[in-house]
């Protein structure tokens, strides 16, 4: 397996039809391991294969049986081709135990690492919630970034070199970057996070580690700011060999493809057959989690529609529905309740408009200079428009919702009330958005973002009392917390790596 960077010029288009036009013709650049420890392409774009690996029906069936740390070593076998079976299957049983996802609801078993819970079912429909929020840091997150932890490891001790991970969160990425990275051999973690944008309890998890490796970084504005300075410090080349840069951010490939693992799994677990569909819907703000399940329709998974359920920063709900990409500036990004979604420009975005315009590296190019010089783009086909392939969108089975403050209180209060058990406020979002879409005949399931107890404020305004909170973190806000403030200043930023990573 060779991957290209949605930038480069070798790529070129293959046909009109979606799954014909991901098969590049383009000539193999890098192998998995190459750009592992890495984020962006050289050329500023992002890494995506060559063409999608295929998953047969005969696969699917014999995938039913497997344990979840198996069948992620099938499907990353099919990405991951240059590391040793043997190697790969080491290091996914290592990851997935449920000693490390041991946060499971009561009812659910632990050792399914991403436990299926049926909300309600009639009339032909059937909501699904599929836990992803046992882990670690109680976030979707840990599903990817425990499996991205040992990778780099092995990585590093193979090479006997080190990283320093330049990320930016806003809010989960960087507690679960943090604790898969902690105490990992060669490695220390540069997390940006906007100051003061992130629930008490999320900022607890990330600011109260101690460990030498680990320093955070509160930058004063928002996070579309610290996504903007990763990006500018991966785009300099010599700073980024000089000092050894990598990311965990998802415009990581191994974030993405370890997410398209938990696509599968959920599929399996809530079908008979291959005959059937599902549909997922998916809370949204960065893209990367719903980029995980447009590769898995690549694939070949049968999924009807990828539902993207945004909060009140609309932008990606705003382009599936108009064909409109506007990015929203820093004042025009709301802080809301579901903080973990407050991005307006949606970075794992690029990889499913490349798939969009056929693979053309120039048109994507083309279109996010465009969003950075002009803050968007328009694929509407109208009047004065930048091309019109949003006509192509349905072919792909997107299509989006928008949920407030509001919808997601009474979302939690609906849910409590309605099946026993209190969600956060993105997966509030999600539920919402999601019974917007429902269709007979076709399960609906609805990813978790994370516990509950992570956003306390807002269950408490829900429901009149505290979220549980597993055992370990009952007074986590109370603990002592290190950190250290910066402007959105990329040079000073620079500094400051190069004075903390002594290369």
């Amino acid at each position: 397996m060779h991957y290209v960077s949605t930038r480069a010029a070798a790529s070129a288009a293959a046909s009109s039809s979606p799954q014909a036009s991901a098969q590049s013709s383009a000539q193999p650049s890098a192998r998995f391991s190459d750009i592992l420890l890495g984020g962006l392409a050289p050329d500023g774009g992002l890494y995506l294969p060559a063409e999608y690996p295929q998953v047969s029906g005969a696969e699917l069936d014999a995938w039913r049986k497997l344990s979840y740390a198996d069948l992620a070593v099938a499907i990353l076998s099919k990405f991951a081709t240059d590391i040793p079976a043997a190697d790969l299957q080491a290091l996914a049983r290592k990851t997935y135990t449920a000693d490390v996802y041991r946060n499971a609801r009561e009812g659910e078993n632990a050792a399914d690492i991403t436990p299926l819970r049926v909300l309600e079912e009639g009339d032909g429909k059937k909501l699904v919630l599929q836990a992803l929020s046992n882990g670690p840091t109680l976030a979707f997150k840990d599903m990817a970034m425990q499996l991205l932890g040992n990778l780099f490891e092995y990585t590093l001790a193979k090479q006997d070199a080190q990283l320093n991970i330049f990320g930016a969160t806003s809010g989960d990425t960087g507690s679960a970057a943090e604790y898969a990275m902690r105490g990992k051999r060669g490695i220390s973690v540069f997390m940006l996070s906007p100051h003061q944008k992130m629930s008490a309890f999320q900022t607890a998890q990330m600011f109260s580690l101690q460990d030498p490796n680990i320093l955070n970084i509160a930058v004063e504005g928002v996070f579309d700011d610290c996504q903007d300075i990763v990006k500018a410090v991966s785009n300099d080349l010599a700073f980024k060999a000089r000092h050894k840069i990598g990311t965990v951010n998802s415009i990581n490939w191994a974030r993405v493809v370890a997410q398209v693992v938990y696509y599968f799994r959920g599929y399996l677990a809530a079908t008979a057959s291959n005959d059937q569909k599902v549909s997922f819907t998916v809370p949204s703000g960065n893209f990367g989690n719903i980029c995980a399940g447009h590769i898995a329709r690549m694939m070949g998974l049968p999924i009807d529609q990828l539902v993207v359920a945004t909060n009140e920063n609309d932008v990606l709900n705003e382009f599936f529905t108009t064909g409109i990409y506007r990015v929203r500036k820093s004042a025009e990004t709301y802080h809301t309740s579901s903080p973990s979604m407050d991005i307006s420009k949606a970075s794992n975005f690029e990889r499913f408009i490349y798939d969009l315009v056929g693979r053309d590296p120039e048109r994507v190019k083309a279109l996010f200079t465009k969003v950075e010089a002009d803050g968007g783009f328009d694929l509407s086909g109208g009047p004065n428009s930048d091309g019109d392939e949003f006509a192509k969108v349905a072919q792909y089975g997107f299509v989006s919702g928008k949920s407030t403050h509001a919808d997601r209180v009474q979302t939690i209060r609906d849910v409590a009330d309605d099946y026993g058990i209190v969600i956060d406020t993105h997966t509030a979002d999600g539920i919402k958005v999601a019974k917007e879409h429902l269709k007979p005949g076709v399960t609906m399931i609805v990813l978790e973002t994370a516990l509950a107890a992570k956003f306390n404020e807002t269950i408490l305004e829900a429901l009149g009392e505290d979220a549980e909170r597993p055992a370990g973190f009952e007074d986590i806000e109370s603990l002592p917390q290190k950190f250290t403030v910066m402007p959105p200043d990329v040079d000073k930023m620079k500094a400051y790596i190069a004075a903390n990573t002594g290369l």
